[in-house]
This record gives structure tokens, sequence and C-alpha cells, in this order.
């Protein structure tokens, strides 16, 4: 995809067609350079003729040659809970242990750049976790993480800086608190009422720092601009009106609520 292209690139420092990593500029025969990055891409490229152990070992060996082949693969497989289908085929794993098979053979070598293009695209909760938490692995051991996802609560979970690109251009960047702090949104709150009236949505609007009031079934989502004592003022507004209601919670903005105020809600190709 050009957008997740252009985004790798420009944290690259591409340039007048030329992409330095590690301060030294990349060319076809950097293989210095190649061996301390590792690329994991969202379509999945392994062997389908190799086994497990043989892809991983395949990938890995492109970069370290005096490895003691036995017991750095019996390490590796263990840590990333692949030795029991070590002797599998592609085509016989489930999805998630497919991805898993596909970052371990981009990690093998244990790179200090890994680049994972929507990792968890297409597998079950487990799975996801298990990727996420090996990603977090990584970073902790030292490694330095590009990860590109249209998945904001993994955002959310697991990245440190963010960039957000939305039609090829870098629209914001910085940490998840400094992205929150560029939009308007600064609180949402869901009540649960028995017999919402338009007369109660209207008082409601005109209450302080409000934003919007929406009816969504049998709920109200009102919508905050930032401020203090937000709930504390509308349960004081409940009471005072007599309006009776059995549930009600507060919510901070999200990544996603961030992103959508950014690059808008129209449906996109």
């Amino acid at each position: 995809k050009s957008t997740t292209i252009n985004c790798i690139l420009s944290l690259l420092n591409f340039d007048s067609g030329s992409i330095k990593i590690f301060g030294k500029e990349m060319t076809p025969e950097s293989y210095d350079i190649k061996s301390k990055i590792g690329v994991v891409f969202q379509d999945v490229a392994v062997f389908e003729e190799l086994t497990v152990y043989e892809n991983i070992n395949y990938f890995c060996g492109l970069y370290i040659k005096d490895k003691n082949d036995d017991l750095f693969m019996k390490a590796f497989l263990n840590n990333i809970g692949l030795a029991e289908f070590k002797k599998f085929y592609p085509k016989q794993l489930s999805g998630g242990l497919l991805r898993r098979l596909n970052i371990a053979c981009g990690i093998a070598h244990k790179p200090e750049l890994i680049i994972l293009d929507e990792p968890t695209v297409a597998v079950d909760p487990q799975s996801r976790n298990n990727i996420l938490d090996g990603i977090k692995k990584l970073n902790e051991e030292g490694a330095t993480i590009i990860y590109t996802t249209h998945y904001m609560e993994e955002v959310e979970q697991i990245c440190t800086k963010i960039v957000i690109i939305d039609n090829g251009k870098v629209i914001a960047s910085g940490t998840k608190q400094e992205l929150k702090n560029l939009i308007s949104t600064g609180e949402k709150i869901i009540i649960t009422i028995d017999n919402i009236t338009d007369e109660v949505i209207s008082k409601m609007s005109s209450l302080k720092n409000m934003l919007s009031v929406n009816k969504e079934n049998e709920n109200l989502c009102v919508t905050y601009k930032k401020g203090e004592e937000n709930l504390t003022g509308l349960i004081e507004f409940l009471k005072l009106n007599n309006i009776k209601y059995s549930k009600i919670f507060s919510e901070l903005p999200s990544l996603n609520d961030v992103f959508l105020e950014l690059t808008g809600k129209g449906l996109r190709d």
C-alpha cells in the first residue's frame, strides 16, 4: 500500500531516492545494514514447500551464518510457541499460527529495527494478544518497532510514538496524550434513560462544555468539550429535573476518536 510505504520511508529518512538507516545509505549490497532489519508484510510470505522449522531456519540463515542450528532453533521455537508445530507445513497451520510463523521468519535473526505491516489482520483474539505481547517483549529487549495498523486499540496498547497518515500525508504525530489533546472532544458520557424526550435533549444541550447530545436507542450519548466536573454537573441536572436513569458511565477520548476527528467519518476506499 502506498500509504504504508510512505509512512515507513518517511520515518527512515527517505529523500531524493535514497534511504539512510543507522546513519548509512542503504544500497542493494548493504548486507551489514540489512542484517539489522526485520520486515513482516501484511501478506504472509513463507515457503509452502518448507516446514515451520525449515522456513525459520532459512530466513534466519540469510543473516546468521555461525549459529548452532539445533540449539538456536529449539530455543527460538519454544520462545514463540511453535515448537510443537515445527514439522508442520504452512497449509496445516491455523490462521493465528500462520501469522506467528510469518512474524518469526522476519525476526529470527534478532534485528535491531523491525517493520511490521498489519501483522494481526484476520486472526482470533487469543492469537492477536499473543502477537502483541511478543511485539512488546521485542521492544523491551531493545528492538525499535515500526508498526502500521488500522486497529486503533492496538496502537493505544503498544505504541509510544504515533504518526497518523491520511491520503499519504502525515497529519499528526506525537504520544497518545499529545494526539488526544489535539481534538475538541474531552469526554463522552453514556446514560440509559427510560423516557428520552426532545425536551430533555434540548435542556441538556445547554449545559456547560456541551458539544452534542445524541439519542442512541434507549441511551443518550453526551459529548463534552474539555473541562472539569462534567459528570458531576450532568448528574445534578438529572436530579434537578427528576430524570431517572439506570446506567451512566464516562469515557475519555480514545485514539479512535482522535483518528475520526482528524480524518473525518466519510467512507474510504
